[in-house]
């Protein structure tokens, strides 16, 4: 059987980063497997569909190289891939599940079914709707066939009929054997008063008409993992492979990582952008490979002390063996430097073509970009880092005041007046430095403490790439200036 893995996100906001490395799983298994990987949009709950979702998924899949082999943007042979466009799909399966006695019409009004769920509060019980209590309600299986029909003229759900007294198990690749009493299930409801599908049914249905031979979710989905196998049971259908992924978990304390731990702390949780309060990690200056990177190790490894990982590493290394039970620990600080160590791996001319590094090259030689990237780029965490690490071009930082109290008392203005001069007989930078040092020595000057003095001139501060690489980048009449300026500050500075 071909390998077929989908990812089937909900269109009710942005693809929060868990969502994300479900994808990137799924995809990396379809991959080593030599499948496909499909894209199913799961918008039954037409009543929390938020508009742009469905676009924002698609797009953050891209954006991360995860684009779908099939999908509602590509299409195949297995659409439509749109829950909602599969309502007589969905319609035509539960037909046959009631004309199997797998499943039953149910007419209770939510008043009743609230009532009931009292009763059970005020004894201490959790109240379930199933073998135990169905034929006290108002449904298929207690009511008359002409009753029946006049019944399914107004509002009515569908219920799975689950037989009581059976073990029910299934087993989860990363997880093992799991079992469930069945008289601890509900006879969940399949159908909705909509005419929609629920979760599980329509989940149920679509990975067997899709052929979907492999499901990946998160952990979250554990529970619904034995009513699954009752509907599977139910269609007398064979169920596919499953894993259940780990959670990814707040940086701090307990619990799931959530967009609130990202407002509080200051990091994203989305791939992109969602609105204007919610920035992503493209946004924060992150290259799609190394957000990819990091969000692999977020309960994965292969084995090994490797880390650093281009997608296509991942998908040579990738292996169900490598995914671990436990929930992973959300770090951006880790998730920086991985992208840091991505940054330096990537070509200067892949990134000045990147929309933010455009941006902020807006305005100088563009026969210098590849070289200042060439320069910087080591240096940078994120591209977001950028703009700082290129404020020198522009103009000098404020004097750091520490640094410059100390080279005062060791004649900066001296030394720069020194500096200065030779600068302005210079007309070729790769020579200066030789020149400058030759100078310090004839005139025993500490060559670190000249350096200093040229850096805080220059930049600001002693921090920064290589002094005379920033040369490059000046003219030599901007340097003069700034020399000059540094040598006015030193003198006026008591």
């Amino acid at each position: 059987m071909k390998t077929r893995v989908r990812f089937a996100p909900s269109p009710t906001g942005p693809l929060h980063i868990g969502g994300v490395r479900t994808a990137l799983f799924s995809y990396l298994f379809a991959q080593l497997n030599k499948g496909v990987f499909v894209l199913r949009i799961e918008d039954t709950d037409q009543g929390r569909y938020v508009n742009g979702s469905e676009e924002y998924i698609q797009k953050a899949l891209e954006w991360c190289g995860l684009t779908p082999d099939e999908g509602p943007y590509n299409g195949g042979m297995y659409g439509p891939y749109r829950q909602s466009q599969r309502k007589e799909i969905y319609r035509l399966h539960i037909e046959k599940l009631i004309e199997k006695g797998s499943a039953y019409y149910a007419f209770d009004k939510t008043e009743a079914l609230n009532d009931e769920r009292k009763k059970a509060e005020i004894n201490g019980k959790t109240f379930r709707y199933g073998a135990q209590n169905r034929l006290n309600f108002k449904n298929s299986l207690t009511l008359r066939d002409e009753d029946i029909k006049e019944k399914l003229k107004d509002d009515y759900v569908v219920r799975l009929k689950v037989n009581p007294g059976e073990m029910i198990s299934v087993y989860d690749e990363i997880r093992g054997n799991i079992t469930l009493n069945s008289d601890l299930l509900d006879d969940k409801i399949l159908m909705k008063s909509d005419g929609m599908p629920t979760y599980h049914f329509a989940n149920v249905v679509d990975d067997k008409l899709m052929e979907i031979s492999c499901v990946i979710r998160g952990e979250e989905w554990l529970p619904s993992l034995p009513i699954h196998k009752v509907i599977y049971n139910a269609f007398g259908w064979k169920t596919p492979q499953f894993m259940h992924l780990p959670l990814i978990l707040k940086p701090k304390g307990k619990g799931k990582l959530s967009k609130r731990d990202g407002d509080k702390e200051g990091f994203p949780v989305f791939p992109l952008s969602w609105g204007a309060s919610s920035v992503g990690f493209m946004e924060s200056g992150f290259l799609p490979e190394g957000f990819i990177n990091y969000l692999a190790l977020l309960g994965w490894n292969n084995g090994t002390e490797k880390e650093i990982f281009s997608l296509d590493e991942l998908k040579q290394s990738f292996r169900i063996s490598g995914i671990q039970k436990g929930g992973a620990r959300f770090d951006f600080e880790k998730a920086k430097w991985i992208n840091h160590q991505h940054l330096k791996r990537c070509s200067s001319k892949k990134l000045v073509n990147i929309p933010m590094v455009k941006k902020r090259l807006k305005g100088l030689d563009p026969s210098k970009h590849i070289a200042l990237i060439d320069l910087l780029k080591e240096r940078l965490l994120t591209l977001n880092d950028l703009h700082a690490e290129m404020n020198w071009i522009n103009e000098t930082q404020p004097y750091d005041e520490k640094v410059t109290l100390k080279l005062k008392s060791k004649n900066a203005d001296r030394i720069l007046e020194g500096i200065l001069k030779i600068v302005g007989n210079c007309n070729e930078v790769d020579a200066l430095k030789d020149l400058l040092i030759i100078w310090a020595e004839e005139n025993e000057i500490n060559i670190g403490v000249m350096m200093q003095c040229f850096r805080i001139a220059l930049v600001g501060e002693l921090s920064g790439p290589d002094l005379f690489e920033i040369c490059k980048f000046l003219n030599k009449d901007i340097i003069l200036v700034r020399i000059s300026k540094a040598i006015s500050y030193f003198k006026q500075k008591t």
